[in-house]
């Protein structure tokens, strides 16, 4: 049963002005969820504008190494700020140019921070909340702790109201296995009982349109799906979607893997998602792989 918090969240959400220090993925989907409702988005990318980026959304230059006038002013306008931006070999980029424009923002109702659970490191397959210990295994990962902590500290000296969201890999059009499965680059992974979890990035969306609408400065959330899986798993079924042979098991001792990929096989944990179910009121639209793998494939 939902808690009964989530009646305090609104229906209608006014329209704000979002900037987002990057424009990927996960910026993207949740524009695409309040430019109809008349919000204004912008947001920093690193090189030209990507040409996946929709035309009304304005973009400022940013390759992480020093400020800018145009992107103060922008900070100073908005209502909503959303950082993807990972953490660099230096730190966070975003707070080491612009965490005196933030800490002086006055318009800022909402600052949301996305991190990962692999702030949690390794359980061996045991559930992860957010009050679990974080125990990265990673400099990556390590480096996502500071960062947390950083971004919090700058909310609670100066009253903003910040929140963290630890997402799991994240997966939508124009990212996903059946790609990858089309393109070759898809392996069978054999590493037993390893899983991972997964989050849909039109639920991504939703989740960080909850917290705007009922927002709770200083909060953690994991972004995570329902169903925690084996990866050859889930290979194999956007493979049988396809109607292709999946492709063989590697034993994960045998396969090449990048020092970021393999970084995926060393740890091991299931992460609950219901504290987004319960306080901000949220209903997976994609609660699992498989109904998320089917949506896609209607557009494939």
């Amino acid at each position: 049963m939902i808690s009964s918090e989530i009646k305090d969240v609104p229906d209608f959400l006014p329209a704000g002005q979002l900037f987002c220090f990057g424009l990927g993925f996960s910026s993207q989907a949740l524009a695409k969820r309040l430019l109809p409702n008349g919000w204004e988005v912008s947001g920093t990318v690193r090189g030209e504008q990507d040409e996946s980026i929709a035309k009304n959304i304005s973009v400022c230059p940013f390759d992480g190494s020093c400020s800018s006038t145009e992107i103060s002013e922008a900070i100073s306008r908005a209502t909503h700020l959303l950082i993807t931006i990972p953490p660099q070999p230096s730190g966070d980029v975003v707070l080491q140019n612009f965490a005196e424009e933030i800490s002086r923002a006055r318009n800022l109702q909402w600052i949301g921070y996305i991190s990962s659970t692999g702030v949690y490191g390794d359980t061996q397959g045991k559930w992860v909340d957010e009050s679990s210990p974080l125990l990265a295994s990673t400099d990556r990962n390590r480096q996502r702790i500071e960062v947390e902590s950083a971004w919090l500290k700058i909310g609670k000296d100066h009253g903003l109201p910040v929140m963290i969201f630890r997402c799991v890999g994240i997966y939508g059009p124009g990212r996903n296995l059946l790609i990858s499965v089309r393109q070759g680059r898809a392996r069978r992974i054999d590493k037993p009982g390893l899983v991972f979890s997964r989050i849909h990035s039109e639920d991504l969306a939703q989740i960080l349109e909850a917290s705007i609408k009922k927002t709770q400065p200083g909060e953690v959330y994991n972004v995570s799906d329902d169903c925690p899986s084996p990866p050859a798993e889930a290979v194999e079924y956007a493979c049988n979607l396809l109607g292709v042979e999946p492709p063989p098991l590697i034993p994960y001792e045998k396969a090449d893997l990048s020092p970021t990929a393999r970084g995926f096989y060393i740890t091991n944990k299931r992460v609950s998602n219901k504290k987004i179910k319960q306080e901000l009121g949220v209903t997976l639209r994609y609660p699992d792989y498989r109904s998320g793998l089917n949506e896609l494939l209607k557009n494939f």
